[in-house]
């Protein structure tokens, strides 16, 4: 799916949208270990193979936070955006909660609803989405989050 791009009245009105799930995103054991690497979080059940197998995971896993910044991969190809944006930033969450774990090799992909689109002083837009993280071939997914997206039109 493409990002489709609609005027600030329409945009106003994506309230209760459910999009296009996003595009699959591979958590492998080297974007594991760069994620360590970069948060230096180097917990062994997200780097060190043989002790995490003796785990009840049964092998190593990725970070929570390494699935959470994916979304930004997640959720870039698909969506509803108004047109003339000037800038759009990060507002934060109002919820996030980690579900079950991803397994170094798994797949994962972002399923997003548009819970709210409100109008703010300045030309701004403060969007809500309602994230669900899927793994490939698991019932229970990776993640749930409320998203919240700042972004200034023209």
């Amino acid at each position: 799916m493409a990002v489709t791009v609609v005027s600030k009245e329409e945009m106003l009105k994506q309230k209760g949208v459910k999009l296009e799930p996003g595009p699959w995103v591979t958590l492998d054991q080297s974007r594991i270990n760069a994620f360590a690497d970069c948060t230096e979080d180097h917990q062994f059940i997200h780097i060190d193979q043989e002790k995490a197998a003796q785990t009840p995971f049964g092998g190593t896993i990725a970070h929570g936070f390494l699935t959470l910044s994916m979304l930004v991969k997640m959720c870039e190809d698909s969506g509803v955006i108004p047109e003339n944006i000037v800038m759009g930033i990060n507002y934060g969450f109002n919820k996030v909660r980690f579900l079950a774990p991803v397994r170094a090799g798994k797949r994962v992909r972002a399923h997003v609803e548009m819970l709210d689109v409100e109008e703010k002083e300045g030309n701004r837009l403060l969007i809500t989405q309602g994230i669900t993280v899927e793994i490939e071939g698991e019932e229970t997914p990776a993640l749930v989050a409320e998203w919240l997206s700042m972004v200034v039109v023209a």
